[in-house]
């Protein structure tokens, strides 16, 4: 029987996790199925994702009758938290079987209405962490400047946190400094730190949707769909040398482990590009990928693993010179993107808000 070509992919050191949830998905048996035939490792969920799933379903009708006098956040928030647990529970066995919970989490994000602020995201992700109650779940946290205070924060309370919508190597290189600031605090305070994990989500094809048009406009065509993976590479390089510092190896001996570069939005956006093309050019050890279920099931049946993460790195490097001699400012790019990030999940959220409040109000 030949390799599972997703399976595979876990023999080159990264994890594929899954970007969806839906509550018939979990409890029908198909996400077991990928479990144990595509070797799925994770999940991770967003505000547009658990839109689609409950505006789209009556799988949480019976659940909702019984919610109908809470306001819509709290209904969404029992009602993700529900779906949570229950792939929380399937994803046990993975967790276990690793040393010291590397894989096996499961991510539900603070409101996205919070992230620009900090006390309201820490209390959020606090109160969250409580009531999934769960030792393999993510709380995910916007790596906006002003999240950057709330994950150290959370990291510094025992919370393993998904660092999410992050397109710069400067933010990156910022996150990578509160999770360390965060585990040296919990240390202070004579707490344990060998049972946190966090992942940095790092957005990859929103990027090249934003850049390859400033390319054309400069009539350069030869790096279209490339100033993302090279973004990607420049972001493994940080990784490598802020995870082998003096630093970071003071909290290793006291079992911390690092922080891992996750690969986000790598559903590819421009049909000239392979469906698989962020996914194949970004494997590498000690990385996670998160890939929607289309993406996964291409790579099922035409994608190729191998070892390709730290190939390039001159030309990735070449790339981002390129850019800055074009006139392109890529910092700017990558903050335009944090912002319409934000505002991505905010305009879903509250269209799920608004269609919790009909169905209860229909109840």
């Amino acid at each position: 029987m030949a390799t599972n070509r997703v399976k595979a992919i876990h023999e080159h050191g990264q994890s594929i996790w899954l970007d969806f949830i839906e509550r018939k998905f979990i409890r029908s048996g198909e996400l077991q199925k990928l479990i144990d035939e595509d070797g799925v490792r994770g999940i991770t969920s967003n505000p547009a994702i658990f839109e689609k799933a409950i505006s789209g379903s009556t799988e949480y009708d019976e659940q909702l009758k019984d919610l109908v006098s809470q306001s819509d956040e709290d209904v969404f928030y029992n009602l993700a938290i529900t779906d949570i647990q229950d792939a929380a529970d399937l994803f046990e066995k993975v967790y276990n079987e690793e040393v010291e919970g590397a894989d096996g989490y499961v991510s539900l994000e603070v409101s996205p209405e919070l992230a620009r602020d900090t006390q309201g995201t820490i209390d959020q992700a606090l109160d969250l962490w409580e009531r999934v109650d769960r030792k393999n779940v993510m709380i995910k946290i916007p790596g906006t400047a002003e999240g950057l205070p709330a994950i150290r924060k959370a990291i510094s309370e025992g919370l393993n946190i998904n660092v999410t919508l992050l397109f710069s190597l400067d933010r990156y290189e910022a996150v990578t400094d509160a999770y360390l600031s965060g585990l040296e605090d919990r240390l202070a305070a004579g707490q344990p730190i060998n049972r946190i994990s966090s992942v940095a989500s790092f957005f990859l094809s929103r990027i090249d949707v934003a850049v390859d048009p400033l390319l054309e406009k400069a009539g350069n065509t030869d790096l279209k769909a490339k100033v993302a993976v090279a973004s990607a590479k420049k972001a493994y390089e940080i990784y490598k040398r802020v995870f082998s510092s003096e630093r970071f190896k003071k909290l290793e001996a006291e079992g911390a482990k690092p922080q891992r570069l996750l690969w986000a939005s790598t559903s590819s956006k421009d049909p000239a590009i392979a469906d698989t093309y962020y996914v194949e050019a970004l494997i590498g050890p000690d990385t996670v990928d998160t890939v929607p279920m289309e993406t996964l099931v291409a790579f099922r049946d035409h994608g190729n693993a191998a070892n390709r993460l730290e190939e390039g790195m001159d030309e990735a490097t070449q790339t981002l010179e390129t850019l800055k001699e074009l006139g392109i400012n890529l910092d700017e790019v990558t903050t335009k993107l944090e912002e319409e990030g934000i505002e991505k999940f905010i305009q879903p959220y509250q269209k799920l808000l608004k269609a919790i409040h009909e169905k209860t109000a229909g109840l």
